[in-house]
């Protein structure tokens, strides 16, 4: 009994079977009698309960973390330890899925090093859970952690994975490599004749290293999660319409952990105004080599020896 409510329950417990007075049991029970007699006053919290259950019901594979940063975003006011307190309470905890590694193929692999580059793509498929065979090409960046494209279908063929990721240069820049799995999609020479024309290095990750196209795992994770386990597809239209609006809220409303709870979308325009404003010298501004003089203290007059 190391609470102040279990040992609060344990000197009613033996007042009310034992019959024994309130500084018999407090002694008993190693408690203060001040500490029995302590009546709670903190808030019923009702309204903040309310939407606490709303936004988690809403997004059902959230923790607290991201409800917390979710309702500072709607203007409450309360610390994390009081949502984490209430989130308890409430029993919102989110039971953790254990999640199955699956070893692949791969021809040449990426360095540690360079999947650190900024110009870093990834891509790889997933099954979608529907009456049908479905399957779903995602493409991310590294940096900013945005999904460039998730394209659910009965078949993706390489020509079709080539003909995406040029739409999606021509509306970005165009990266430096693009790190995949070693699905047939990605190692035909539809995707070959593509990367060399392009003048894009394409990596494919070891055998049985998944987590050597990390971001990209860790993205499908979040997708299988939040989405794939929660939604019944009805049919192929129905899957695309549920993707699209989830990838739409993944980019713009859903805070990311590892970008300080910002969004994809508010970090990449944070990074590209950065950008801007590095390249632009008029905007830099430099230090002086020497302090000016204070405020009403003029430089010492120079010396002139007359000849």
């Amino acid at each position: 009994m190391v609470g102040p409510v279990v040992r609060r329950e344990a000197v009613a417990h033996l007042r009310a079977v034992m019959g024994l007075s309130e500084r018999r049991a407090c002694c008993i029970v190693a408690v203060d009698r001040t500490k029995v007699r302590y009546a709670p006053k903190r808030q019923a919290d009702t309204a903040l309960r309310e939407r606490l259950r709303e936004l988690a019901n809403a997004r059902r594979r959230f923790g607290y973390r991201r409800l917390f940063v979710l309702l500072r975003q709607q203007g409450e006011r309360s610390g994390k330890n009081r949502i984490y307190r209430l989130y308890r309470e409430e029993g919102l905890t989110v039971r953790k899925r254990r999640s199955r590694r699956r070893a692949g193929r791969g021809r040449r692999s990426s360095s540690r090093r360079s999947r650190m580059r900024a110009g870093l793509w990834t891509s790889c498929m997933t099954s979608l859970p529907a009456a049908g065979a479905f399957a779903s090409s995602t493409s991310s960046t590294t940096v900013t952690r945005e999904c460039l494209a998730a394209i659910p279908d009965t078949s993706i063929s390489g020509k079709r994975v080539a003909r995406e990721l040029s739409a999606r240069i021509r509306r970005r820049d165009k990266p430096g490599m693009i790190v995949s799995d070693n699905g047939t999609e990605f190692t035909s020479n539809a995707i070959l004749s593509w990367a060399s024309e392009g003048g894009i290095e394409w990596r494919y990750i070891a055998p049985g290293k998944p987590m050597q196209n990390g971001f990209c795992e860790s993205f499908n994770g979040r997708m299988r999660d939040e989405l794939l386990n929660e939604t019944l597809f009805f049919g192929l239209d129905h899957a695309r319409a549920k993707i699209g609006a989830w990838v739409s809220d993944y980019n713009h409303l859903r805070p990311h952990s590892s970008l300080g709870y910002a969004t994809p979308a508010d970090y990449a325009a944070n990074l590209a105004a950065t950008g801007d404003r590095l390249r632009n010298p008029d905007q830099l501004r430099r230090s002086p080599v020497a302090t000016s003089a204070p405020s009403g203290v003029s430089n010492a007059p120079t010396l002139i020896i007359a000849g």
